[in-house]
């Protein structure tokens, strides 16, 4: 309808905007779908749309960039972002400790040990 009279739905690189920016969204959503799935096949399916959606906001971002409708934010410093891996890696290797830790702490049939001199759950009267 709007082609006929050379018109459009919006300016073009609004649309492209919004694209991209549902884009970026539907990635959120994918990630948190994976990471909440029980179902090994269900995980994976969501990883595959996940990194598909992530190469055609790639591609969406380099074409807009290419034809000035992008502009990216400023750069940042090196020592600022190798600060941040620094920090990330750090925190994943805690978490990594804290699953091993809690992992080897687990016997039998999912119970968990009884460290000697702490009440167990069913005594404590603040364990919800």
């Amino acid at each position: 309808m709007y082609s006929q009279n050379n018109m459009s739905f919006m300016p073009e690189q609004d649309l492209l905007h919004t694209i991209l920016t549902d884009m970026k969204r539907t990635v959120g959503e994918y990630t948190t779908a994976t990471t909440e799935s029980n179902c090994q096949s269900v995980r994976q399916l969501f990883t595959d749309l996940t990194n598909d959606t992530l190469r055609l906001q790639g591609d969406l971002y380099r074409l807009m960039s290419q034809n000035n409708m992008y502009s990216a934010s400023s750069k940042a410093l090196r020592v600022d972002l190798d600060k941040q891996i620094q920090e990330a890696r750090k925190k994943q290797q805690e978490c990594q400790q804290f699953i091993q830790q809690k992992s080897s702490s687990v016997r039998g049939y999912g119970q968990p040990m009884q460290q000697q001199g702490q009440p167990s759950q069913q005594h404590n009267p603040y364990y919800m």
